[in-house]
């Protein structure tokens, strides 16, 4: 360096320090495809919104859970007052050396005994309306003086009465269908009720019990919703088909006592 003079060295380290950071540098290739790339993004993108989806689900579920539980609270605090008040009147009338009639009953249940065989015309069609279409099928039904005209033309091919809310418990949890789309559908769950009768107020099994026992305002859409119950014959057999209840035989008004064959045939 000593031939050189320091400002021509210095200028020629300047232009190769130039040409060094001008010189193209070399692209390095992504060690994953840019497929695979993007099937994992994709990937990550959908378990996150089945992460979310089965988060506000479960918010939803428990949020049903808890409503239903009120409601069944709420029921059952009114029934129980309703059992005290009825005992607590009928103290009073006793005491007071009178006899407490109870009110007559608005809800009856009915159950078909017999099969076609010698069954008149118009008794057939009022089976038909009461989708009594074989027997051992049973049905929920409002009492007026229509229904009570209808059930005195079919009194021999079926048997009625009272039930209580045991019975009706037993009979929707046990033996319940509803009709979706003309189809059976077994009653398995809340969300089921909601979607066909959320509108009318009745989003769980209690409203559904509910409604058919005090025979509510929607009675008659919850009555239809629910398919005819199909049950078993009553555990020992019937006795005499021919012959009336109260003759020892099994067709007509058993009044309270059809909660003791429902216990047979649910």
């Amino acid at each position: 360096h000593g031939n050189i003079p320091l400002s021509l060295f210095s200028f020629c380290v300047i232009v190769l320090q130039d040409r060094i950071n001008m010189a193209p540098v070399k692209k390095i290739l992504p060690s994953v495809p840019e497929v695979l790339m993007k099937r994992r993004k994709r990937r990550i993108q959908s378990a996150k919104s089945r992460a979310d989806k089965t988060k506000r689900l479960g918010a939803l579920a428990r949020a049903r859970y808890t409503e239903a539980f009120k409601r069944a609270e709420k029921y059952a605090i009114y029934y129980r007052r309703k059992a005290k008040q009825d005992v607590l009147l009928s103290r009073v009338a006793r005491a007071e050396g009178r006899v407490r009639v109870a009110g007559e009953a608005k809800l009856a249940f009915v159950v078909r005994t017999k099969g076609v065989n010698c069954m008149p015309p118009k008794a057939k069609k009022v089976l038909q309306l009461f989708r009594l279409r074989q027997m051992n099928n049973g049905v929920f039904m409002r009492l007026n003086k229509c229904s009570l005209n209808m059930l005195r033309l079919v009194e021999p091919y079926v048997t009625w009465g009272y039930p209580n809310l045991k019975s009706i418990r037993d009979l929707i949890y046990k033996r319940g269908f509803g009709r979706v789309r003309g189809k059976r559908v077994p009653i398995t769950n809340n969300e089921l009720i909601e979607r066909r009768l959320g509108k009318y107020g009745i989003v769980c099994m209690e409203d559904l019990v509910h409604e058919i026992i005090t025979v509510g305002p929607h009675f008659t859409i919850t009555n239809n919703f629910l398919s005819s119950f199909k049950l078993n014959n009553p555990a020992g057999g019937w006795r005499r088909k021919s012959n009336h209840y109260v003759d020892g035989g099994d067709f007509g008004n058993r009044e309270m006592q059809i909660n003791k064959l429902l216990r047979k045939v649910v």
